[in-house]
């Protein structure tokens, strides 16, 4: 596969189900893909360095690698009702986490940005030590209470209470109430090097494989569950009809909207570089 284009997406169902398709050669002229699994934090990283030619990566990592890459306007993941939760083992308020160790999946996650500006408003004084644990890892420290505190994301949303944990806070729900737009959560980017022309192919043929994993939703089963770390099935399609969504067909006016909302209103408190006017363009 010398001559396939290199990506890197989640074992998540969401990535499996969106991109089946076209991994397996059945999107009609779309270059053939060599793919690699990797968690989100891991392909922040890769995107950092440059690795691979397309990424599953977080929105809030695009103000580091948008020079390099460029953001398609498919194939990621945006949505209402789907954010991070901020999990307890005992209930409380925002302000009980003020001075509190919070265990976080990444600190170049869109889900820490989100935390970061909610953190902003809500926690009186701010939290006090943040820890970066693999997202499986968070809500076992929390129980445990190795932490006092978890923002968890994926399949954690259907999962929590089978830990004995409650949710303090939905950042989700906290970023629509404040904004009224949609959570912007993972990207996906391609290589500005590939070329317009080529940039163009791609987004079309992460399009179409989005559509035909919606014609035929049998197809990909095998594969999503393959990948799906153990996943109940029942959770692995709640965890597809969330993620998967018209923003993930076409980002549109809304989709893009919501974007530059998070990246602004996070460069504004210091935490990412401010975006140049033309970052987010596409071909």
């Amino acid at each position: 596969m010398s001559d396939a284009l290199k990506i890197a997406y989640s074992p998540c169902p969401n990535d499996t189900f969106v991109f089946h398709a076209w991994a397996h050669g059945k999107v009609p002229g779309a270059p053939a893909l060599d793919v690699t699994f990797a968690d989100i934090d891991i392909t922040n990283g890769m995107a950092e360095r440059g690795e691979f030619d397309i990424l599953k990566v977080s929105y809030a990592v695009l103000p580091w690698v948008l020079e390099e890459y460029a953001l398609l306007p498919c194939g990621g993941a945006l949505g209402r009702g789907c954010g991070p939760l901020v999990l307890t083992k005992e209930p409380g308020e925002a302000k009980d986490l003020a001075g509190k160790t919070v265990a976080v999946p990444s600190e170049r996650s869109t889900a820490y940005l989100l935390f970061r500006l909610w953190a902003a408003e809500e926690v009186p004084g701010g939290v006090g030590e943040v820890k970066v644990l693999p997202f499986d890892e968070i809500m076992p420290a929390v129980r445990d209470g190795r932490v006092d505190a978890g923002l968890v994301i994926h399949e954690a949303r259907f999962t929590y209470q089978n830990y004995g944990l409650g949710c303090l806070a939905d950042m989700g729900e906290h970023w629509e109430r404040t904004t009224g737009l949609p959570i912007p959560l993972g990207a996906i980017i391609a290589k500005r090097s590939l070329g317009t022309g080529r940039l163009r192919e791609l987004a079309a043929a992460a399009r179409e494989s989005v559509r035909m994993a919606w014609d035929d939703t049998e197809a990909s089963r095998a594969y999503v569950l393959e990948h799906a770390q153990e996943m109940d099935p029942a959770v692995a399609d709640q965890h597809i009809g969330l993620y998967v969504n018209e923003f993930t067909a076409d980002l549109g006016e809304n989709g893009y909207a919501a974007v530059r909302g998070l990246l602004t209103r996070a460069a504004a408190e210091g935490l990412v570089p401010p975006l140049g006017r033309d970052a987010l363009s596409f071909g």
